[in-house]
């Protein structure tokens, strides 16, 4: 790894001293410079720190010699989360046709879901799940339903499963939208995304229960983003409703069922 070089490298390539780098990344100077100098060994949060600060990949902070490269390669490589965010690079989706050649929407079930950071897109992995379809989504998007864990998302509840269109250009993504999120080290998350991308690389993500605090996500983590469509359980949600409002509620679905009987009979 080239770790201590690369701190030197960007660094000097900043026009910094120890004393300014330490005060940016929050340490005294002889902890930095203890880094520099192979000493000792920065927190992998540090090392997210730095390279989100200098927009590069962590990868590349940890296994390139930065100061090989040449100006070009330099500043392809500050780019290059972007062009994966933005969907440039290629990003490859595995999915199931049935034998009209129609996408199917395969189910990520609780016993499987474990596996999915490492199948996802292997063809075998994803041909042993099971599928379903509805009609009332459209046919030129491709979705897939994943199962929800846990009490953070109110009221989408633990054994539901939420139905998600592939997301390809993260940087569009609007912010507050709920989406399912794989990430590498958390595997499969469903949360409402506050899309920082831009200026910070990371997605906060953010649960509907306040019991539960934000966390950020940077770039590098995620491997697909999933936008909420629908979702799927065995439960009601629990809300208790008055008299006037129930009232309403069954007023409201009676007449969606006049027109719908009325759409049929045209």
């Amino acid at each position: 790894m080239y770790i201590a070089q690369n701190l030197k490298f960007l660094r000097k390539r900043k026009g910094k001293s120890q004393e300014e780098m330490a005060q940016a990344l929050g340490l005294n100077r002889s902890t930095y410079s203890g880094y520099e100098n192979e000493v000792a060994q920065p927190s992998l949060e540090l090392l997210l720190q730095l390279a989100q600060s200098e927009n590069i990949p962590l990868e590349a902070l940890l296994s390139q010699q930065l100061a090989q490269l040449s100006n070009t390669e330099l500043e392809l490589l500050v780019g290059s989360w972007r062009k994966e965010a933005s969907g440039q690079h290629l990003r490859v989706l595995t999915t199931v046709v049935n034998t009209l050649n129609e996408e199917e929407i395969e189910l990520i079930s609780e016993k499987v879901s474990a596996g999915y950071t490492s199948g996802y897109a292997d063809p075998s992995y994803l041909q042993e799940l099971p599928t379903l379809r509805l009609p009332f989504l459209s046919k030129d998007r491709k979705y897939r339903a994943f199962p929800i864990a846990g009490d953070s998302m109110p009221p989408v509840v633990h054994g539901s499963y939420v139905v998600g269109e592939f997301v390809q250009d993260w940087l569009r993504l609007p912010n507050n939208t709920p989406c399912v999120v794989v990430t590498k080290e958390d595997g499969i998350v469903f949360k409402y995304v506050q899309n920082l991308l831009q200026d910070q690389q990371i997605l906060r993500l953010s649960s509907t229960n306040p019991l539960y605090q934000p966390f950020d996500v940077p770039v590098a983590e995620v491997l697909e983003v999933w936008r909420f469509v629908s979702y799927i359980s065995k439960e009601l949600p629990d809300i208790q409703l008055d008299h006037t409002a129930l009232g309403s509620q069954l007023r409201a679905m009676q007449a969606d069922l006049q027109k719908a009987l009325r759409s049929q009979n045209k």
